[in-house]
């Protein structure tokens, strides 16, 4: 949650925020009146307790004015990061409030000598970069002892959490660039920022950070370029105290590329976009692009808010596209069968209904779903509401290995496949919707994630009857996954049939038709339980061997023009759904079937 959306929470109960800031005010009409900012019996400062400025005030002695977040700061004399904490806390905000394995544990550098430019590093940095050294300083640039390395020191909060080093020398016309080993990602400048700044540049250079700040505004700098967001992680907290955010990369192809994804994760509502007259800040340094241009290019900053209303002619390019692609081309990630591949794809900004009685396999085939995704490069987020989080990573480790009982050291590489890319939700009962996509907002921002599973609908606080409550809430999931170009999967269950032989469909589903109305794929699944008595008469038969032990149907598929079912039979050792009789189950730790499943099919 950045600043402006803490203001907002504040306004919104802007009396009790005053009287719990300033006790010694009293209400007069729509105002909290106070003798200033120390607390004192007056009335020259004002507080706005609803309406449109609700949370504004203003000290009429002092002429000082602001929002609640800016009293709050001014009231308790903490810097903007303290005060935002501090706010969480009274708001009863946590970010870190959902399961992952691990944190990714950083080494710090080492001590090393250095000193301030001087020599060929002072002559490369003032004369051909045209940095002055009141900015160098500003950001504490160095030079290596031996005075052929500019050194970059990442510092946050003083302590040294990065170096990087660029010689002077080029090696065929190319930088060397030398970076700490198992370093923690972050922006380069935070040094640089004062505490009182709203807002604040993202650029794409170390040198660019400092030439920006010369022409004035106050900058930051990726450090491993445009395209690689692993920063953003580290330091997505320290963010959340601008309320606007400039990004300002290369105009070269990786730059445009790396803006969407960025801007989504820091939030599309308080970055802009900014093009300066060059290719970068430093190179319009050197070319001596006046303050006045510069200033020019910022006020023209173009918001990532779209426009809602556009022109057809814009939408011409990527028509074409879409008739020239195949369905095995669409964007998108596969389910994990490949009688499936060339026919439907979990693209982004799509909700699916996974449906189905109670006890067909639902989860089980999600989490085969999920260690699919995973194995493409996706990154999951499970709210499995209905089950433990132990639980949920005992199947995945059986699904991952193929084996009931693996060893310690096979769990151990199952949950290295799994780090990084896995996240859960740990709640067990009834989450509240706000709640859980507050979470969901927070993980797709801070970690990329792009699918989220919500195991199940009737775990989500709203009643089997409640129709109304139901369509709000996968409306509010429809609003989510176009926001941020995501995929969700929410589990639904179906009616009960007179029979558990009847096959169900997206007409089954428990509810409001609103559920399979709204969403872009509904998926059915089906368990041959008909079979399953049969087997345990007669074990040999192999006519009923053959038939399959669940059939997947896809009911619907708005982006795509295929709909089916494919048969599969389940293995009880892997956890795993298979597409024919006699395959063997995936081993996911060397991505081939498993070794050690030598048997062909002989349970059902």
């Amino acid at each position: 949650m950045d600043i402006r959306e803490l203001s907002e929470r504040l306004a919104a109960d802007a009396e009790n925020v005053a009287s719990y800031l300033l006790p010694r005010g009293k209400r007069i009409g729509n105002e909290w009146c106070v003798g200033s900012i120390d607390g004192e019996g007056g009335k020259s400062l004002k507080i706005h307790l609803s309406g449109a400025k609700a949370g504004v005030w203003a000290d009429f002695a002092t002429n000082d004015n602001g929002d609640l977040v800016e009293l709050w700061k001014l009231v308790r004399k903490l810097t903007t990061v303290d005060a935002i904490k501090e706010i969480k806390s009274y708001l009863g905000i946590s970010d870190d409030n959902f399961y992952q394995y691990k944190k990714k544990k950083y080494i710090r550098p080492k001590k090393f000598k250095c000193s301030k430019p001087h020599g060929n590093v002072l002559t490369y940095l003032t004369e051909k970069r045209k940095l002055t050294e009141e900015n160098l300083e500003a950001y504490k640039i160095r030079a290596s002892s031996d005075d052929k390395e500019i050194i970059f020191p990442y510092l946050r909060e003083g302590e040294l959490i990065n170096v990087k080093r660029l010689k002077l020398e080029r090696l065929k016309g190319k930088k060397i660039i030398v970076t700490e080993m198992n370093a923690e990602p972050c922006l380069f400048g935070w040094q640089a920022i004062d505490d009182n700044c709203s807002s604040v540049v993202i650029c794409e250079g170390e040198l660019d950070a400092p030439s920006l700040y010369q022409y004035g505004y106050p900058a930051l700098s990726v450090p491993y370029g445009a395209g690689n967001h692993q920063w953003i992680d580290n330091d997505y907290s320290y963010l959340e105290r601008f309320t606007d955010i400039y990004i300002c990369f290369d105009s070269d192809e990786s730059g445009k590329k790396a803006l969407d994804e960025l801007t989504t994760r820091l939030g599309k509502h308080r970055c802009l976009i900014v093009k300066l007259p060059c290719k970068d800040a430093n190179e319009c340094l050197q070319k001596d692009i006046s303050k006045s241009e510069i200033d020019k290019a910022f006020d023209n900053a173009i918001p990532v808010s779209p426009a809602e209303l556009k022109e057809v002619s814009e939408f011409y390019e990527e028509v074409v596209d879409r008739f020239s692609k195949t369905e095995e081309a669409r964007e998108g990630a596969w389910l994990p069968f490949e009688k499936f591949k060339d026919k439907i794809r979990l693209s982004t900004s799509e909700l699916s209904i996974w449906a189905g009685t109670n006890g067909v396999g639902k989860s089980q085939l999600l989490g085969q779903t999920t260690l699919g995704l995973i194995e493409q490069g996706e990154k999951v987020c499970i709210a499995s509401l209905e089950i433990k989080p132990v639980s949920l990573l005992y199947r995945l480790v059986r699904q991952i290995t193929t084996e009931r009982n693996p060893s310690v050291e096979k769990i151990a590489l199952s949950f290295g496949f799994l780090y990084k890319n896995l996240w859960l939700f740990d709640l067990v009962g009834t989450a509240k919707t706000d709640r859980l996509l507050d979470v969901f907002l927070y993980a797709r921002r801070r970690y990329g994630i792009k699918h989220f599973i919500i195991d199940s609908l009737m775990k989500c606080g709203i009643a089997e009857d409640d129709y109304r409550g139901q369509k709000v809430f996968v409306e509010k999931l429809c609003d989510f996954k176009h926001a941020y170009d995501c995929h969700i999967h929410l589990v639904a269950h179906s009616r009960k049939k007179e029979s558990s032989d009847k096959i169900v469909d997206k007409m089954d589903v428990k509810g409001t038709g609103a559920i399979t109305d709204l969403a872009d794929n509904v998926f059915s699944v089906w368990r041959n339980k008909k079979k399953e008595r049969k087997m345990e008469d007669n074990k040999y038969d192999y006519t009923i061997k053959d038939k399959p032990d669940a059939v997947v149907y896809c009911d619907k598929q708005r982006n795509g023009e295929w709909e089916g079912g494919i048969p599969l039979w389940w293995d009880g050792d892997s956890f795993q759904f298979l597409e024919d009789r006699g395959d063997y189950p995936k081993n996911y730790l060397n991505n081939t079937d498993s070794e050690n499943s030598l048997r062909k099919r002989n349970d059902y």
